[in-house]
Formats: structure tokens, sequence, C-alpha cells
């Protein structure tokens, strides 16, 4: 197995579809001749042509409208949005179209296509490059949102996005494009939608979070081992739908739980996740359920930005809350 980076992990997923499946097409601005921005779709055109990865004018609502046409007429398309900022302008189309294509069509029609994004802070861009938008998205019915957290979920999430009948919005968190390495197997094994993933078994306190703020839990959570606390951590990978059973058995057992995102507070995933656990297991929670978060404000240029951004300090501060009730 090589050891690739996230963003190769999604490289190798698109190009591992593309060769065993024709229907398969990628899509979206300077994802061709460039590879796209940030090189996700390095070699893709060279390799499987340029009817097949196509290159289209700087028009976001034009490739999501062309990818819904793709999608009723049997392929498989794939777009790219070159930043999460620029993605507003789909919001028409997978909204009035990708997501109520098979309520609308009693399920004669489906709509299987894949909407990719870079998502969150943390690379020194400004503003409209760094948005965490993927409650917009969840609140959507009848569209998968995912936000994978490694090279390794990158890959097996991306192909199962791709192989699902429904449109999935796929937001990769763009600061862990590079951050660090991990060995997987280009076997075309795809990991589970709509599953929460278990990082650590802990006791003491559950850690729930996705995207990229997932390296700063478990960096807090290996912190607070050092101080003989027990955590569990929780990636919710699938955004929408929530795995809540995984979560709720999490917390039936520990007691305490801290979500932890990177996108602003209010009516946020966060605010559902603690909503669920509420209403599932009040009675099993021994301290109030704490929220790390982003703030109720735009992403601020990069001077600030890991201000804004939910830190390992921020985190474990907000672990030793639940854990002083």
């Amino acid at each position: 197995m090589a050891k690739v980076a996230l963003i190769e992990a999604i490289t190798m997923a698109m190009a591992y579809e593309m060769e065993h499946d024709r229907s398969v097409v990628v899509l979206g601005e300077d994802v061709g001749i460039n590879g796209g921005v940030f090189r996700a779709t390095a070699g893709l055109q060279q390799r499987f042509g340029a009817d097949r990865v196509i290159d289209t004018p700087l028009a976001e609502a034009m490739i999501a409208g062309l990818s819904v046409g793709m999608a009723t007429q049997g392929m498989k398309p794939i777009a790219e949005i070159q930043f999460s900022g620029f993605i507003y302008p789909t919001v028409d189309m997978m909204i009035n179209h990708a997501g109520r294509l098979r309520s609308r069509t009693r399920g004669r029609m489906s709509c299987p296509m894949v909407l990719r994004a870079p998502s969150g802070g943390g690379i020194h861009a400004p503003e409209h490059h760094s948005e965490s938008n993927e409650a917009l998205f969840a609140h959507m019915p009848g569209i998968r949102v995912v936000m994978p957290s490694s090279p390794a979920r990158a890959y097996g999430l991306l192909l199962a996005a791709i192989r699902d009948p429904d449109p999935v919005v796929y937001l990769e968190p763009t600061r862990m494009y590079r951050m660090h390495k991990q060995e997987v197997a280009d076997d075309g094994v795809a990991l589970p939608l709509d599953t929460c993933f278990v990082l650590r078994e802990g006791e003491d306190v559950t850690l729930v979070s996705w995207g990229a703020m997932v390296h700063e839990t478990l960096l807090a959570a290996k912190e607070m081992e050092a101080a003989g606390v027990s955590c569990d951590v929780i990636d919710l990978a699938t955004v929408s739908p929530i795995d809540v059973e995984t979560i709720v058995g999490s917390v039936e057992r520990t007691g305490r739980l801290v979500i932890i995102q990177e996108a602003p507070r209010s009516t946020s995933v966060s605010s559902e996740v603690a909503a669920e656990v509420a209403e599932r297991c009040l009675w099993s929670l021994e301290a109030p359920i704490q929220r790390i978060c982003g703030y109720d404000t735009p992403m601020p240029l990069f001077k600030l930005e890991h201000d804004y951004m939910p830190s390992v300090a921020r985190i474990v501060a907000g672990i030793r809350r639940t854990l002083e009730v």
C-alpha cells in the first residue's frame, strides 16, 4: 500500500471509479488541463480524455445544472467547485432538482452525482475560500453530506459517494489535503455512508467531530489521556444523515458529550447532534453538553483565522468544564 495524502486519496478514488465505470465523468473549473486548483484531478484528463474530464466556464450554477442533467441520463458526474465560498450558486439546482428528483418522479429517477468542494480555513486564504457551510446542505432533504478526515476515509467515502444513487455533497477539509500521509490500498473498497467512525475508545467523555477538526480533537484526547481522562472520539463523517445511534450509545456509557466543529455555532450540525442526544439519552447525561465551535461571524482574514477555529486548548477547556460537573 502506498502512503498518500488526503488529496491524493481523492484522486485515487476518482481514477478507480473512472477506470471501472465509464459512466463516471469529472467536470469543473480547471479540472482538466491544469488538474484542479488543489491538484485533485491531476493527470485524469491525460488518462481518460477530455470527453470525461471536462473543463467548464467559471459558472457554478451551470456546473451543478449540467451535473443534474447528466445524472438523469445514466451518467455519474463528479462536479468540482474550486472553493466552498463559491458553492452558493449551486444551491438552486441542488435543492430544487438534485435533492427532489427521486421524490418528484416517485422513485422512477434518481440523481447519482457528487458535488465536491474544499471546506474550511487554515490555509491563509481570503474569506470566501474558507467557508464551513455543511449545515446549509445538511438541511436539504434528499442530499447526503460527507466530510472525510483522513486519507483512508477520504478514499473509501468518495467511492461510496460516487456509487450512491442519490446526490452527495462531498466537502473536503482543505488544510488536511497535505497535512499527513497514510497507507491507503487502491482496492476499490468503499466505506459505509451514514455511519460514524469510532477513532478512540474511552469511558469518561464522548468527543464528536468531523472534517478538519477531527485532527485537533484527537490531539485534545491524547492530552487528556496524559491527565488520566479517557475519551471516546467519534468522527461523524456523514454529516447528513447523522448516525445518531453510535453517538447515543457512546454517551450512554460516558455520560458526557463535547461536540467540536469549525463552522459557526448557531443552527449548526453541532446543534442537531446536541438536540438528538438531549432527546434520546437525557437521563444518561451527567453534565451539560459542551460545544466548541467557530464564531457566528464570517471567517476572518488569515491573521485571525486560527483565533476563529477551535484550538486544542479550547477543546481541552471544554472537556474539563464537563468533567467538573
